[in-house]
């Protein structure tokens, strides 16, 4: 079916199908719109993000209802506010001419009592987000006793944040007979398990491979030390001048923080993330869509509601925990069936993860080298040069022609070009002269037992390990972020299942123990104290009397020494600290409090400020 006419829908929605612009359904849209005319069935279907599922579903509920009853008959869960009114704006446009028709988002953050009285006039569809959805439910606000559709949007993201028990909940106050529609880009066994037990014999729609990118995505990995991270996302920024781009960080405090540094390095940056205000929230995404913004730093859950079809890139600044994650991030770009680009940025030990994500979205990454300093400059140089010979003559200028014409009548052609250019390519040249190659040659990525030291090691205890979610990859790659060591600086770590030991040089360890005195991760103290067993990988060893920072203190301030106590109930004491899976610990990163660092309050203010005073680069610093 290569039309909308071919697919079954009324004039009314096909006379607002014209008016958005739309001429052919996607893929997902002609597979599944017939689907729901046709019958009362249940649907799963699974296709990428940014290819037309909200029309798959939106289309269809909105044929079916009755507009002349004030009845609540179809409700669409999301996992975010700004995916909710997305879909709740879509499906108001889609049904403009549908006379009588209300459509009421529901979502944390706005008045409850103003959308209790919308949903009170009479809303036949509700758009919500699980966790308000199910608040208003408990007082009385709203009745899905009658519901005949229930979407599930983006399913696999509502059960990764952990809204398994919402869902639940609130599909078992709605009929029996409902029909029931599962979208998804992905289908981990959470979602196979909502559709089980919610759902009667679904016909199924596959867009694709299951989990498989979109086509239109091509996606490069960059190799680089973990300490050049950053170093590498302004390349990346500078070697693409019209770069208008999606960011992911793995937490808040890292989207806080990335989005401070590219501000205050004169980029055009925003953030977004769980602890802004939906005001805030609101004003960073209008200034991205009208391009205020050039580089939006997410994370992987406020990315959600990003509805933008012309991003460029999306650059993984940090892989997430989730594998499955990565089809969402490279979903932010080729839409509408526009191409895009997925950047990753990686240290050698997060190398094997790569090879997983290739086999879930059956695409191949091309390794690809961080640009030089002259390579920036030439494409910068041949970018203004491209905007200055498209610019359109604004002949205002006329009546200073003869001023600026004797200001350079002793000057040549070739020197007036010269001295033109050199304004913006001596900025970048001055900068990037001396920089220095941030790639990391390919190669064996495996444990780094291999390494030798001087002699002079000085081997650490530390109290997080396997039940944290931490590999000796990890755990490397997190002390040499949180340290600022280099590569070869952290070697010889041993992860336990509570704990782990790892060693520098002996020249690092006052570095070492200055930096985990007090030392907070999500709220829990990481403690660090030098151990005796200075090289295996074996046993724990004794404890050097001069133990170091990050110990916990008691509720009277001391130190507490941690040989005050038999080895055994020290041992309970640290699985007890390090107990909690690691699901509870990626929804801790979207929670209310912070980790590390000064309070998200006050560097939100920051980021707002800086976002309005400095709209464009206008200089550069390591």
């Amino acid at each position: 079916m290569s039309t909308f006419q071919e697919l079954g829908l009324d004039a009314n929605l096909l006379q607002a199908i014209t008016d958005l612009g739309f001429e052919t359904p996607s893929e997902v849209q002609q597979k599944a719109i017939p689907l729901l005319l046709e019958s009362e069935r249940d649907l799963v279907a699974l296709a990428q993000t940014g290819t037309g599922k909200t029309a798959a579903f939106g289309f269809p509920m909105l044929q079916k209802i009755d507009v002349d009853s004030r009845t609540t008959q179809g409700l669409i869960l999301s996992p975010t506010r700004e995916l909710c009114l997305q879909i709740a704006n879509e499906m108001k446009q889609y049904g403009k001419y549908s006379k009588g028709l209300n459509v009421t988002a529901i979502y944390g953050g706005s008045s409850i009592t103003d959308q209790a009285r919308e949903v009170k006039r009479g809303a036949q569809i509700i758009v919500a987000t699980p966790g308000r959805m199910k608040d208003m439910i408990k007082r009385r606000l709203v009745d899905i006793t009658k519901i005949q559709y229930a979407v599930l949007d983006e399913a696999d993201e509502m059960l990764n944040m952990g809204f398994y028990e919402d869902i639940t909940d609130i599909l078992s106050g709605t009929p029996e007979e409902k029909s029931t529609w599962l979208f998804s880009a992905t289908m981990p066994k959470e979602v196979a398990t909502i559709a089980k037990k919610f759902m009667n014999d679904p016909l199924e729609v596959t867009v694709g491979h299951k989990n498989e990118s979109t086509s239109n995505v091509s996606h490069e990995y960059y190799l680089v030390n973990a300490r050049d991270r950053y170093q590498a996302l302004k390349r990346l920024a500078d070697a693409n001048p019209d770069i208008f781009s999606v960011i992911f960080c793995r937490t808040k405090r890292d989207t806080q923080k990335v989005a401070e540094q590219l501000i205050e390095d004169g980029y055009s940056a925003g953030a977004l993330h769980g602890d802004l205000s939906q005001n805030q929230r609101d004003i960073v995404m209008k200034q991205f869509r009208t391009r205020q913004i050039q580089m939006l730093v997410a994370t992987d859950v406020a990315a959600r509601g990003i509805d933008v079809d012309d991003v460029t890139h999306v650059i993984n600044y940090q892989l997430s925990d989730e594998i499955e994650t990565y089809t969402h991030r490279s979903g932010r770009t080729g839409r509408a069936g526009k191409t895009g680009v997925s950047m990753v940025i990686v240290s050698k030990s997060e190398v094997r993860k790569l090879k997983s994500i290739e086999r879930i979205i059956n695409k191949k990454f091309e390794l690809k080298e961080i640009p030089n300093g002259m390579e920036i400059c030439e494409v910068q140089l041949m970018s203004l040069a491209n905007k200055i010979h498209n610019t359109e003559i604004n002949h205002e200028i006329d009546k200073y022609l003869e001023d600026i014409n004797a200001l350079f009548e002793d000057t040549s052609k070739d020197e007036l070009i010269k001295k033109f250019f050199s304004v913006e390519f001596t900025r970048f040249y001055n900068y990037y002269q001396k920089a220095k190659n941030l790639n990391v040659a390919a190669g064996d990525s495996g444990r780094d037992s291999g390494r030798t030291s001087s002699g002079n090691a000085t081997r650490y205890f530390i109290n997080v390990g396997e039940k944290d979610g931490y590999d000796w990859m990890k755990l490397k790659d997190f002390l040499k972020d949180v340290l600022d060591l280099g590569r070869d600086d952290v070697f010889k770590v041993d992860v336990k299942d509570t704990f782990s030991f790892f060693n520098t040089e002996k020249e690092h360890q006052e570095k070492v123990l200055a930096f985990f005195t007090d030392y907070k991760d999500n709220g829990r103290f990481v403690n660090v104290e030098v151990t005796e067993d200075r090289g295996g990988r074996g046993g724990r060893g004794g404890r050097d009397k001069n133990r170091g920072g990050g110990r916990r203190r008691d509720g009277g301030g001391d130190r507490r020494r941690r040989d005050d106590k038999p080895r055994g109930e020290r041992r309970s004491r640290r699985s007890d600290d390090t107990s909690g899976n690691r699901s509870d610990r990626r929804r801790s990163s979207e929670g209310s409090s912070e980790s590390r660092g000064r309070r998200s309050g006050d560097r939100d203010k920051s980021v707002f400020k800086t976002t309005h005073a400095r709209p464009t680069r206008n200089r550069r610093k390591d």
